[in-house]
């Protein structure tokens, strides 16, 4: 069932070990905003509230970084057998040992927080029409409710992933008062929507938005672009619900004539200037910018400058701007020896030192503190966040044409990214059957993917976890004992149960 309002929820819950300043998450005022005109509320006075509000949606990825960035590596990163919860606690470990439950902190943490997300675009998508002021033209009007409505898909695609059923909303709801209470009120607690009901409105959005969305600026990826929908497009047709594998490969083609390619250079999308280029990271010779942002492979990042800092290399390993910040305390997401090996199956893969790093430290978690292992994708305060990259939606192409029985095509795409990698094309063996290219395919997005979000959601998406997942702990000696197997009641995660207690409509998955 679709729910036609919004649900207000700002609830952040920063990490107790990081002091975070957030941005405003909206502007609203009885000054500005909520004024009524000829008996019809207007939510946005002018161009100027319009405009500062389509900013914050901008914004809301670069300040999200905990539920967009940080617990989306816990979920699909330490949750699969790429990395290890890391720091150990109530709310990381049971990512590991598979023992989630509905009291995990982060899963309210991300389900409020997205939620808010969806809040801020649907404000902006139900009042920007209502705007009175000649200064904002009717193509102004049309690009903010696109850019709106993608990011209300991105946030929709996210959850209906962890979830599967999430309350599906898309309009403004009423204000309580003594005569509309009895109404209004039910409308702030309402039922989840059906998994398949949650598909179909990412797919309305983003092909409604494509006809108004900015064209992808190469100078510019933090813009809710043409391209980014094409990408999300490509996501959603491969998932189950939807998949269209026709659509995925149309998707996939459209971002070529949008320019995107695969840099040249790996380490573009993740390294770092150093003070002296010709020496290594250290003490002395640290980071001063990022080596590049907005390159042809990047499709959607949230961008941080020296002055302006990413506090998500706290969680991860060393800050290579700042060497000893932060480095008191065991971090997150600790590459699996499982994931190392996968690496070292092949020599040469130029990913493997841009994807883990080590270094000594002062806890012995899982390696031994004078060689422990540290993610690496996220290494300076000023390296970019990417959301979306060309690799990741030329690979879902890979898959689409394995799921299409065109083997010789998806390898052609599979030694595109292992020649980049500074690996040897596949061997024959590789791409003898179904199977074997399916297991190359999946290898490849796992090394070229790593500790970047998608190892969990690539194992569900293709039927996988049970048979990886189930394995691992015994082939893994520095990963903590399985709790629960996997089952296909794995595949979705638990509601939080303290918003089941305050919502009485919400049902807890199967499972949990």
């Amino acid at each position: 069932m679709k729910t036609n309002h919004v649900l207000f929820i700002a609830c952040m819950c920063p990490l107790a070990s990081c002091s975070l300043d957030y941005d405003p998450l909206d502007t609203y005022s009885d000054v500005t905003e909520g004024t009524v005109n000829n008996n019809a509320a207007v939510i946005f006075k002018d161009k100027a509230a319009a405009v500062l509000h389509r900013q914050t949606l901008l914004n809301l990825f670069k300040n999200g970084q905990e539920y967009w960035y940080l617990d989306m590596l816990l979920l699909a990163d330490s949750h699969s057998d790429n990395a290890y919860a890391g720091s150990p606690g109530a709310e990381t470990t049971p990512f590991e040992v598979n023992s989630i439950d509905g009291s995990n902190s982060n899963l309210k943490r991300d389900w409020t927080s997205l939620m808010a997300n969806v809040a801020q675009a649907n404000r902006l998508i139900s009042g920007i029409d209502g705007v009175n002021d000649p200064a904002l033209t009717d193509a102004e009007k049309h690009q903010y409710k696109a850019e709106a409505k993608i990011l209300r898909a991105m946030v929709y695609f996210d959850m209906v992933r962890m979830w599967g059923n999430v309350p599906l909303i898309t309009t403004l709801a009423g204000d309580i008062t003594s005569e509309t209470v009895a109404s209004v009120y039910p409308e702030y607690f309402p039922p989840q929507t059906g998994e398949i009901e949650v598909y179909r409105q990412i797919e309305t959005d983003l092909l409604e938005a494509l006809a108004y969305a900015p064209d992808n600026h190469p100078a510019d990826k933090t813009m809710l672009s043409k391209s980014v929908a094409r990408a999300l497009l490509a996501k959603v047709y491969a998932e189950k619900p939807l998949r269209d594998y026709d659509k995925v490969i149309r998707y996939a083609d459209e971002l070529a004539s949008d320019g995107f390619d695969l840099t040249d250079n790996y380490s573009d999308l993740f390294g770092v200037t150093l003070e002296n280029p010709n020496q290594p990271p250290s003490q002395t010779n640290k980071a001063i910018d990022a080596k590049a942002r907005n390159t042809k492979e990047s499709i959607f990042e949230a961008q941080f400058f020296p002055g302006d800092g990413n506090w998500a290399t706290w969680m991860f390993g060393r800050q290579l701007d700042n060497w000893t910040n932060a480095f008191e305390w065991a971090k997150w997401i600790t590459p699996s020896r499982d994931l190392i090996k996968a690496f070292n199956s092949e020599n040469g893969d130029r990913r493997y030192a841009e994807s883990v790093a080590f270094y000594a430290c002062g806890w012995n978690v899982y390696y031994p503190a004078e060689h422990y292992a540290f993610m690496y994708k996220c290494r300076s305060a000023f390296n970019s966040i990417i959301k979306i990259r060309y690799a990741d939606i030329l690979l879902l192409k890979a898959e689409a044409l394995i799921g299409k029985n065109n083997f010789s095509g998806a390898e052609a795409i599979i030694n595109r990214t292992r020649r980049r990698a500074g690996l040897s094309d596949l061997p024959a063996s590789a791409t003898a059957n179904k199977e074997a290219i399916l297991n190359a395919y999946l290898k490849e997005r796992r090394l070229e993917l790593a500790l970047e979000g998608q190892r969990w959601f690539d194992l569900v998406r293709l039927n996988k976890v049970e048979e990886v997942m189930n394995a691992v702990y015994g082939t893994d000696e520095g990963r903590f004992a399985q709790v629960y197997p996997f089952t296909e009641l794995s595949y979705k995660l638990p509601v939080p149960q303290e918003l089941i207690d305050q919502n009485s409509n919400l049902v807890q998955n199967p499972g949990y």
